[in-house]
């Protein structure tokens, strides 16, 4: 071994030791931020709030089944006792009266802060009598009796009014005293998290909480047989990680075991098979520990992309070791690197493309197939040639090249039929151009028909929020947010009067500002002045001023009392709801408040005009969150589109520059087009919904085609391909056409669109490209 490569063998053997370290320090994720944009808008940055911390991410929707009625709410009243103990859990919630108390108790003691109708006019003479008569009207309802105790110290029914804003919107119906679903053949409850909904692996145990809690609580006598059934963004992200982690070890197994046996077959000698391995393990090491010291983090789906990439990979070491065994490494290298090399470059280019994405998913992509395809080569390149030695050589190479000579030799004869294939490809595009997307962020989620069914009907049963509709404010402070989210309220509340939304959340319902505690507070009469007025209101009434000492007591307290802070609200279970409205940023505070749309709204659609037209002037923004992904979705397709097209020109111009010829130009290009056309063509007609996904794998069929068809250009310029090339390539395509192809199998819905674009587009590529060079002179 020679010092040079003694050399070169050091610095690889340190580069992958360092890679090691790095890789074992690398942080992995499967959460949406692979889908999320990198730069958000102001707008897009509330959603991407909303998925990663917000209130609606850490809900866990829970349903009980089976037995009957009262087996199902012994049950739910068995698991809710369970589950409110932990910590790790916010809240749990089943319908039990019990389960408001301490929140009640909360607004009891802080009505006269928090109360809207706290104004001066309340404590007028007027305003106390038919305060008081409301109240006494309440009495002779259902909800009475909830209040009759309260009465001697909430005359007023300031308490009745808070806690109705806890139950806000759609309620779940009741059977047994516990929430059933609207059919009443399920119980239902509602758990919150405190762990992120971008926590998963807190989501996860939060999952694994509740089934052990539920298991537990139906071992008891007469509550076996009944099932559970839960779902929920946290539910979804779990779901998620384990899909994808599942398919990385499939997908990566599978391409390894299909393209290891035919490596074996082809090479016939375990030594060649193993030193194959030394570009692949370089790539995949090198692209991993790339992408997490620039992204800092590695997507799941990105490593799953690397299945892909073993296919690729591998190619440069056939080449090496199929067409170096009769020429010599040096005859090697001057005769067909330069054609390796310039495939390298084609695909860098495509790969490249994807680097400028505003969608990290495809940014991490691009940089991870850049890195491995462009570690794979080099390493193939300066240290292959002298791990191997000299004496490379298969055992029947040419024989197994000859095998393929007539396949090529007559591939001229499927030229019209694949012309007119083309054709029929061009004309079907063309007529459904204008419904060839899917024009949906959905196609590119993992959750399934079945799962998504679900989530809607536990959502429908607990009229859980969607949260769709928001505005939002934002803020220099705390204090200035809540005055602005005040008065956003202020305009808000006229259009619930009017009937056009159906109510909102603010965190200003249990911390108001500062200033409207102070005005509240104000608006409390003295003592002596307060008793004055409620005699003078109370004549003639079913109930006396002298049963009333305790409200004269309490307003007195309230009057002396210190403003609410945000730390009085804990252990009351309301700081959950301020703190998922009310969140601090690096530039100030924003206020988010959720809008409800009205019980009769058509498809649970709000006025949008009207509610802009409500806050013009107020500072706040109003943002329709389905609306956001829809418009996200439509930058992403616009961007891949953009992309595609800028990394096809870079791939055109590379290619021009190489071959110095308008004619080898497009006989190398036009193949790989015609490929694109039809399998986009093909994958439209048999049902696939395209998305962004399947625009850039047209661009990797492109890349990856053109290192075949650059073979097939050197036909055009006199050469005949010997067999030993002819193998080479043969094998190249397949491996990489398993490589791909291998994603097509994948239940992801990312991996599985570049797999079934590239893995027969790179195929097809291949025959096109034989097809119309075997036309030339000098063909095999």
């Amino acid at each position: 071994m020679t010092h040079g490569t003694l050399r070169a063998l050091l610095v690889w053997l340190a580069a992958m030791a360092l890679g090691v370290v790095l890789l074992l320090n690398t942080r992995f994720s499967a959460d949406v931020s692979f889908f999320l944009p990198s730069r958000p808008t102001a707008e897009q940055q509330v959603m991407v709030d909303q998925l990663r911390e917000g209130a609606v991410s850490r809900l866990l929707m829970i349903a009980i089944a089976g037995g009957d009625a009262s087996q199902r709410a012994d049950a739910s009243r068995a698991l809710r006792a369970a589950l409110a103990s932990d910590d790790s859990l916010a809240s749990v919630q089943n319908g039990e009266a019990g389960a408001l108390e301490t929140a009640r108790d909360f607004l009891l003691d802080h009505r006269y802060l928090l109360s809207d109708a706290v104004t001066p006019g309340r404590f007028s003479v007027e305003g106390l009598r038919g305060a008081v008569n409301n109240s006494v009207d309440l009495l002779s309802s259902s909800a009475g009796l909830l209040f009759k105790p309260y009465l001697a110290r909430d005359p007023t029914g300031e308490l009745v009014e808070l806690v109705s804003g806890l139950n806000a919107g759609v309620q779940p119906n009741e059977l047994d005293g516990v929430w059933a679903s609207r059919d009443g053949e399920r119980a239902m409850l509602l758990v919150q998290t405190r762990a992120l909904g971008s926590d998963t692996d807190a989501q996860a145990a939060a999952i694994a909480l509740v089934r052990e809690r539920f298991a537990q609580a139906t071992a008891q006598p007469g509550l076996q047989g009944l099932t559970l059934e839960m779902s929920g963004p946290g539910m979804f992200a779990v779901q998620a990680r384990a899909t994808i982690q599942q398919e990385v070890m499939r997908l990566s197994l599978m391409s390894a075991v299909a393209i290891a046996l035919l490596l074996g077959f082809v090479y016939r000698r375990a030594r060649l098979l193993l030193l194959t391995l030394v570009p692949v393990l370089s790539g995949t090491l090198a692209a991993i520990v790339v992408v997490g010291l620039v992204h800092g983090t590695v997507f799941g789906i990105t490593v799953g992309f690397g299945a892909a990439l073993i296919g690729e990979a591998v190619d440069y070491a056939i080449y090496y070791f199929v067409q170096s065994g009769r020429l010599g490494v040096a005859s090697w290298r001057e005769r067909y690197w330069p054609t390796v090399r310039l495939g390298v470059l084609t695909s860098l280019f495509g790969f490249g493309a994807l680097l400028f994405s505003g969608f990290p998913g495809l940014a991490q992509l691009g940089l991870y197939a850049l890195t491995g395809v462009f570690t794979a080569a080099l390493v193939t390149r300066f240290l292959l040639p002298a791990l191997a030695g000299p004496g490379v050589h298969l055992v029947d190479g040419a024989r197994q090249g000859r095998m393929l000579r007539p396949l090529v030799a007559h591939a001229g004869l499927l030229r019209w039929p694949l012309v007119a294939l083309v054709l029929v490809a061009a004309v079907y595009l063309f007529q459904q151009r204008h419904d060839l997307l899917y024009p949906n962020l959905s196609a590119l989620s993992t959750v399934s028909q079945a799962e998504g069914d679900l989530d809607a009907r536990l959502r429908a049963d607990l009229g859980a929020p969607d949260a769709r509709y928001m505005v939002v404010v934002t803020a220099p402070d705390r204090e200035a947010a809540l005055q602005a989210a005040e008065r956003a309220g202020a305009a808000l509340r006229r259009l619930v009067d009017e009937g056009l939304i159906g109510g909102f959340d603010s965190p200003a319902r249990f911390l108001p500002s500062e200033a409207t505690q102070n005005a509240r507070r104000a608006s409390l009469p003295p003592p002596e002045e307060l008793a004055t007025r409620l005699r003078e209101a109370l004549v003639d009434a079913p109930v006396s001023a002298e049963r009333l000492q305790p409200f004269l007591d309490d307003v007195r307290a309230a009057r002396a009392s210190a403003n609410l802070t945000r730390a009085d609200l804990d252990g009351s279970g309301l700081e959950l709801v301020v703190d998922a409205l009310l969140l601090q940023r690096p530039g100030g505070w924003s206020v988010l408040l959720p809008l409800r749309p009205a019980p009769d709204a058509v498809a649970a659609d709000i006025p949008v005009d009207a509610v802009r037209a409500a806050l013009a002037g107020s500072g706040a923004i109003f943002i329709d969150l389905k609306g956001e992904f829809d418009a996200l979705y439509g930058e992403y397709i616009q961007e891949a589109i953009q992309l595609s097209a800028a990394g096809f020109v870079a791939i055109v111009v590379a290619l021009a520059v190489a071959l110095r010829s308008a004619r080898r130009l497009v006989g190398v290009v036009l193949p790989l087009v015609m490929a694109v056309l039809v399998v986009v063509a093909g994958l439209h007609a048999s049902g696939e919904r395209l998305h962004l996904l399947h625009l850039v794998g047209m661009l990797l069929t492109v890349a990856v085609g053109s290192n075949y068809a650059l073979f097939f250009d050197r036909v055009g310029r006199g050469e005949t391909l010997d067999d030993e090339t002819l193998l080479s390539i043969g094998v190249a395509s397949t491996t990489t056409a398993i490589g791909f192809g291998v994603l097509a199998w994948s239940s992801v819905p990312v991996l599985h669109a570049i797999g079934v674009t590239v893995g027969p587009g790179a195929l097809l590529a291949l025959l096109l490209s034989a097809a119309f060079a075997a036309r030339q002179k000098g063909a095999p």
